[in-house]
């Protein structure tokens, strides 16, 4: 499955129909996050059968971000179950992620 987009009004039903979710909160004027974009993609392509990618654009869908105490992007958010089981800050090594993700497959 490709890297879906998340929005404040599709966020909660992402959460629901998924049993992983990493969401990307990110920002059209953030360089490090237009450098983690097409990592997230790769990793999407790769564990596309365990994993959905949602990309959270919080200039246009501020709510969600405030709501997870957003306080920089990137900021990953890692869902299981419809909880919130882990979160990283910035950019990090495709492998690195995906050992992160593993964790919780």
């Amino acid at each position: 499955m490709a890297v879906i987009k998340s929005t404040d009004e599709t966020y909660e039903d992402i959460i629901k129909k998924n049993k992983l979710v990493l969401f990307d909160f990110f920002a059209t004027w953030c360089a490090p996050c237009s450098a983690l974009s097409p990592t997230l993609d790769s990793i999407s392509e790769k564990m596309k059968d365990q994993l959905v990618i949602a990309k959270h654009d919080i200039d246009e869908d501020p709510n969600f971000a405030t709501l997870s105490s957003v306080r920089g992007v990137p900021s990953l958010y890692l869902y299981k179950d419809g909880k919130l089981v882990s979160q990283k800050v910035g950019t990090h090594l495709e492998s690195n992620l995906i050992s992160w993700i593993k964790e919780y497959l």
